[in-house]
């Protein structure tokens, strides 16, 4: 019984990835992985290239029958995101990774595997590790900070590649090649509030925890329930029932995470202290009813803190509460064009309330600039009771599908021809690299695809094992035949 995944086939790429586990890499942590790849191409006597952003490109000659052939770059992010579950103690910028082998599975014991994009950046390492592929010229770009920001693919300059076809390997579903993705925005959110000191009452930590979260791109058409969102509408019905007040408020930290949990510090009047529990039932109650077969281990509670903190008016709670209740979130538009694709969504990622002070933060997707623009619009309308300055950062465009592309029709041509079948033909609503890398070099011919990979952002994200010895031998094979 295998016990490690050194021991897994492809074993290159499993050993390759099992290395990066090793390696913290949180977005805006990614020096020891790029000192890693760099220590890899001087002892391969790899040619290697780091940017001003920290992008690293190693560059390998094509085997010599296909010395001629054009250049292909195979691109990967390097970074991950750092999820994990409450009960778990792990320090994402200091801790490897623990990985457990899961049946036919892959997972990490209750923090993001790092799978996206960790595979991919195993494979063009192994690719580069590799003596008996005939491939043409080969530049393996790693990028930093995809997940926070792209903002490894926002600094590349015109000069840093040479190469004609782009293969991104950052796509989560094997026999899928992608060919567009949506494009996206943040939106930050802040407004400042009144608050009292005097108020008496007995003050409790509200939580609200165990949801599944996910990915804000790939999960977000599942139903799963926001915590951000369902702690605010139950602060709501605690303001009218129990009329607490709210100290402050943490929920979510990733703008492309569905928030999995959320918590409040509130201060319950004292002759309403014996209904709290009462409140938090049948909310918990309804919630299991509202997500029944979605969110199986929602839970609610409310801890006493011995504290007493400063509230917000009774006034401003109202309009912040509101606010919040009213910001758009999950899908907004289906498209009407692509079966079961999103086409507009937004996420209400993180708030956060305290002394004064409210911040929220959404990661708006659209495939049409019109929509997203709409988008913003209600979001900002919102968010006009509570007086919020709202600060757009971050746009990055879609990629739009190119049907007649060469290396398209290449790697239809190869998957039928290794797998005695037709792969799918697809367009995401993910964010992807490849609109900012296209937007830098305009003639790039690019796909993506990538093996199976369920639940990333979140504790649960997993990478199918079957699915990546598939993986591997198709991007072997594509990459001899193009």
């Amino acid at each position: 019984m295998l016990k490690k995944i050194s021991e897994l086939q492809p074993e290159k790429v499993w050993k390759h990835f099992y290395d990066l586990t090793q390696i913290p890499r949180p977005s805006g942590y990614e020096d020891a992985v790029v000192e890693h790849i760099k220590k890899f191409a001087i002892q391969k006597n790899l040619e290697y290239h780091i940017d001003e952003v920290g992008n690293i490109l190693v560059k390998k000659a094509g085997h010599p029958e296909r010395a001629g052939a054009k250049t292909i770059i195979l691109q990967a992010h390097v970074d991950m995101v750092p999820q994990k579950n409450n009960d778990k103690v792990h320090d994402f910028i200091h801790d490897p990774i623990e990985t457990i082998i899961d049946g036919e599975w892959i997972r990490a014991d209750k923090t993001t595997l790092g799978a996206d994009n960790g595979i991919g950046v195993a494979a063009i390492l192994s690719i580069l590790d590799s003596e008996d592929i005939k491939h043409g010229p080969l530049e393996g770009l790693f990028t930093v900070s995809e997940e926070t920001g792209m903002d490894g693919a926002f600094g590349l300059k015109k000069d840093f590649l040479r190469g004609e076809i782009l293969l991104n390997l950052d796509s989560e579903d094997e026999r899928e090649l992608i060919i567009g993705c949506a494009g996206g925005l943040n939106a930050d959110i802040s407004w400042d509030y009144i608050y009292e000191r005097s108020l008496e009452g007995k003050a409790f930590t509200i939580e609200i925890k165990g949801l599944k979260g996910g990915h804000s791109g790939i999960d977000i058409n599942l139903g799963r329930a926001n915590a951000n969102k369902l702690l605010v509408q139950f602060l709501i019905i605690l303001e009218d029932k129990l009329q607490v007040r709210i100290s402050s408020f943490k929920g979510g930290n990733l703008r492309n995470a569905i928030p999995r949990e959320a918590e409040a510090t509130v201060l319950v009047p004292l002759e309403n202290v014996d209904k709290l529990n009462q409140t938090i039932k049948e909310y918990k109650n309804f919630l299991l009813n509202e997500y029944k077969g979605i969110e199986t281990d929602v839970d609610v509670s409310a801890g006493e803190n011995g504290k007493i903190f400063p509230v917000m008016s009774a006034e401003w709670q109202k309009k912040s509460l509101k606010a919040l209740n009213d910001c758009p979130n999950g899908v907004i538009k289906m498209s009407p064009v692509l079966k079961d694709i999103v086409q507009t969504s937004t996420n209400l990622a993180i708030v956060r309330v305290g002394e004064g002070k409210c911040s929220a933060q959404c990661m708006l997707r659209s495939s049409l600039d019109k929509d997203k623009d709409e988008l913003t619009a209600e979001i900002k309308h919102s968010f006009e009771p509570a007086n919020a300055e709202i600060v757009l950062e971050g746009d990055y465009p879609g990629w739009n599908p190119d049907n007649d592309s060469i290396v398209l029709a290449k790697a239809k041509e190869t998957y039928k021809k290794v797998f005695k079948m037709m792969p799918e033909v697809k367009v995401i609503h993910a964010g992807l690299e490849c609109g900012i890398i296209g937007g830098v070099y305009p003639k790039l011919d690019m796909i993506s695809f990538g093996p199976t990979i369920r639940h990333p952002h979140s504790p649960d994200e997993k990478v199918n094992i079957a699915s990546v010895e598939k993986f591997w031998i198709f991007l072997k094979s594509l990459l001899e035949a193009i």
